[in-house]
């Protein structure tokens, strides 16, 4: 399957009301955000986020150094003309996560629903070399996947599930996990995905 054609597929036939995994306010991972007292210019980078709300969410906040990275060319477009004139605060990547070369050090990694679709061992092992390459020394990582009690699969694809020791297990080499929780996801069909989310602190 080209996944990439997928997910313009995705972003091109469905609002954003008809994709599982939205939010009208992406209130957990903003949260998390502010606790941490980032400084408004740190440099936060957000993968697959496609054209969720929290680009606009932190804007809003005052943040200033922002980086959207999603594979699908017509989600950017989407958040593109959402922000309008604001879209010019934030930078635009597309790519797949695993062919992403970062160029600079970011003090934070947020990434909600991408991470799960990968289910080949290669290629999660690649994306935590990714994140060790991409965050500052001190850098911070958060991690939204479904947890063993959520859904196997999302979009139509296989995804993996995860609990707090297999995501440790995952990032353990470079990071130390500082906390998980769980939590329930209203979906916009009335259902709910469990997902778990992680941090992760540089070692």
């Amino acid at each position: 399957m080209d996944i990439k054609a997928h997910w313009e597929n995705v972003f091109s036939t469905k609002t954003e009301k008809e994709v599982s995994w939205y939010q009208e306010y992406p209130k957990t991972s903003v949260n998390f955000i502010t606790a941490l007292q980032l400084p408004l210019d740190a440099k936060i980078i957000d993968i697959g986020g496609g054209d969720s709300y929290l680009m606009d969410a932190l804007l809003e906040l005052g943040y200033t150094n922002l980086t959207l990275l999603d594979i699908s060319a017509k989600a950017i477009e989407r958040i593109k003309n959402r922000l309008g004139d604001k879209a010019s605060k934030v930078t635009f990547i597309v790519s797949d996560i695993l062919d992403f070369e970062p160029s600079e050090r970011y003090d934070f990694w947020h990434d909600r629903a991408c991470f799960h679709f990968l289910t080949q061992s290669d290629d999660i092992a690649n994306y935590s070399k990714i994140v060790s390459q991409a965050l500052a020394y001190d850098g911070k990582l958060f991690i939204g996947t479904f947890s063993d009690e959520g859904p196997k699969k999302c979009s139509g694809l296989e995804i993996t599930q995860y609990n707090m020791e297999s995501l440790r297990l995952v990032f353990e080499r470079d990071f130390e996990l500082s906390g998980c929780f769980t939590e329930e996801h209203p979906t916009p069909f009335d259902t709910t995905q469990n997902f778990l989310f992680c941090g992760f602190n540089r070692k």
